[in-house]
């Protein structure tokens, strides 16, 4: 059915949002009417999606939907009638079919396996369908830059892997790991969004699961835009601080074996996912990296040995075995550099005074 909500209730959503403001600002209110839906002709497009019990799938589904201006006004219809979803603009987890042409966006029938490509396995719900479709359109008008951007594809991949790829393996009931789960979890945001329907011995009404639905899709969205948020301002800068050392390695030193930052910037992650996209071969990969300890370029600097991988404690190449647990004064004069700090025993990461005797450290280590 088609319903507005309560006066003691509102469901707020957020509109595009430029990118040199807040993702977090106040959202405008989704509007739902009690009116039946006929064949007039309507001011406002209608998103349709199943009544009764929902789920956290539909629920983002419909969040994303409204990003877009032409459904930013847009009407949401909750019903299972195939005649009221017909009248719908576009229709999403029901109706027994997957149109893109047509904009019917559900996953639950025989033989949907539909994935969102790029090597990414996980069968989709509503919410990666819509996503897969409007992704790129979406994350193009919240953070005012050109769909064709590379920073939209990269985000586009990104937000898909850390955000709307668990929605799409809860609902389909897919566990994110073989074998049995050491604890129970039941604060992700699925669950949270369940959490929202009416108890079993509570009424269950129509308006009353109806607008329960709204508070789930804002709950849905405020999530998504605050991860679209982190993702532009905080991982992708990082990204491309760690893309410029990497391409201007052999320029601090001929081997390629040591990157230097401009500032700190987390890299782990960054620098294994673009050794894969730039084909970095293993024997002209990273071993160390240097970075300063703050903002002051002047300061103190550490040099950090690359781990095996993102989550490794084992090194490609640690810092000497003879240097590791030495400190300060003993260190520099073991070394033969100014300046030294420490190295850890277990030889992932040293300090000196300064970038010129971090540099020193990481050049001498190279040759042991």
């Amino acid at each position: 059915m088609l319903c507005r909500p309560t006066s003691t209730v509102r469901s707020y959503f957020y509109r595009a949002i430029p990118r040199t403001r807040s993702c977090t600002r106040s959202p405008p209110c989704i509007p739902m009417s009690t009116a039946p839906v006929t064949k007039k002709p309507r001011t406002a497009p209608l998103i349709g999606t199943h009544s009764g019990t929902f789920h956290a799938d539909e629920a983002l589904a419909v969040f994303l939907l409204r990003l877009l201006p032409e459904y930013g006004q847009a009407e949401i219809v909750r019903s299972r009638d195939p005649a009221v979803l017909d009248e719908c603009t576009v229709v999403v987890d029901v109706g027994g079919t997957y149109e893109p042409e047509r904009l019917r966006f559900d996953h639950h029938q025989r033989g949907f396996n539909e994935t969102f490509g790029h090597g990414f396995v996980t069968k989709l719900s509503s919410a990666g369908l819509v996503y897969k479709h409007f992704g790129r359109a979406i994350l193009s008008h919240v953070l005012d830059l050109p769909q064709q951007s590379p920073s939209i594809d990269t985000l586009y991949l990104k937000l898909y892997a850390d955000f709307v790829e668990a929605f799409d393996g809860i609902d389909n009931g897919i566990a994110a790991q073989s074998g049995p789960s050491l604890y129970k979890s039941r604060t992700d945001i699925s669950s949270r969004i369940g959490h929202l329907n009416p108890r079993w011995n509570e009424p269950h009404s129509d308006a009353i699961l109806d607008e329960r639905f709204l508070k789930a899709s804002h709950l849905a969205g405020t999530e998504l835009l605050e991860r679209v948020d982190y993702t532009a301002k905080a991982w992708l800068p990082a990204r491309e601080i760690v893309l410029e050392a990497l391409q201007s390695r052999k320029g601090v030193h001929g081997s390629g074996r040591i990157l230097l930052f401009s500032m700190f910037a987390p890299w782990k992650e960054h620098l294994h996912l673009l050794e894969q996209e730039l084909c970095i071969p293993e024997s002209e990969r990273p071993w160390y990296v240097l970075y300063p300890e703050g903002s002051d370029m002047s300061g103190k600097w550490r040099v950090q040995a690359v781990p095996m991988t993102q989550e490794s404690f084992e090194s490609r190449y640690p810092l000497p075995e003879v240097w590791r647990g030495v400190r300060d004064d003993a260190l520099s004069k073991l070394t033969g550099i100014d300046g030294c700090i420490f190295v850890h025993a277990a030889g992932f990461i040293g300090g000196n005074q300064s970038k010129e005797g971090a540099m020193k450290m990481a050049i001498e280590a190279l040759h042991f």
